[in-house]
């Protein structure tokens, strides 16, 4: 894990990609939640591409319920997306609630505006909910403060997995962790999560200043 750190640091400084792997400034006086709890604000309605709206409730799934936070601006967030898309449509045929939340401000990150995650969404082919978090509410309640940033519950409800996808954002054919499938094959199987918590790598969550 510490050379995993360590070389994610230079690909991001050699890149001139903001880079940090501690709270940011942003990061809300909210802690992350904490493992065994369940997810906060699951009635909160947010809108996804497709028009509908989805709470956190409704999405949830027999097997569990993965919420990733990203957005499409995010460098970090861009070389994990196609992940995403592969991880969430297969997962979700595997019996989970899948939704991607965008609470980044649009106003401070155009890219991020919902016309913008529309085409996103069609682009990757996202067959599960992507959406967005306009006030940050959802966000600053999960204590999330990276993007991308994984949140995995189990059938109970209860955060089982918090943190990273895996340990290359720059080379899914060299990953050497898979910690989000690692752990949604767990919950499948029924064994125990072996690694339940990871550092969250990305550009801090660009928080909205309705919320």
């Amino acid at each position: 894990m510490r050379k995993f750190l360590y070389c994610a640091v230079a690909i991001a400084l050699a890149a001139g990609i903001g880079f940090s792997i501690g709270p940011t400034a942003e990061a809300g006086k909210n802690k992350a939640l904490k493992l065994g709890t369940e997810a906060p604000v699951a009635d909160i309605e947010l809108k996804a591409t497709d028009g509908k709206l989805h709470t956190l409730a409704s999405v949830q799934g027999k097997m569990g319920t993965l919420i990733i936070f990203s957005c499409n601006s995010c460098p970090w967030a861009v070389k994990w997306e196609s992940r995403v898309a592969s991880i969430g449509n297969e997962y979700q045929d595997k019996g989970f609630g899948v939704i991607v939340i965008n609470s980044n401000d649009p106003e401070r990150a155009s890219e991020d505006g919902f016309d913008e995650m529309v085409a996103r969404a069609k682009t990757l082919a996202y067959e599960f909910p992507y959406v967005a978090d306009s006030t940050s509410r959802v966000a600053r309640a999960f204590g999330a403060s990276r993007t991308p940033e994984v949140f995995l519950f189990n059938a109970n409800g209860k955060l089982a997995y918090h943190g990273a996808i895996d340990d290359n954002p720059s080379d899914a054919n060299a990953v050497e962790a898979a910690y989000l499938k690692d752990a949604l094959n767990a919950l499948i199987s029924g064994k125990a999560i072996l690694t339940t918590e990871t550092k969250a790598l990305g550009c801090g969550i660009k928080y909205s200043s309705d919320s």
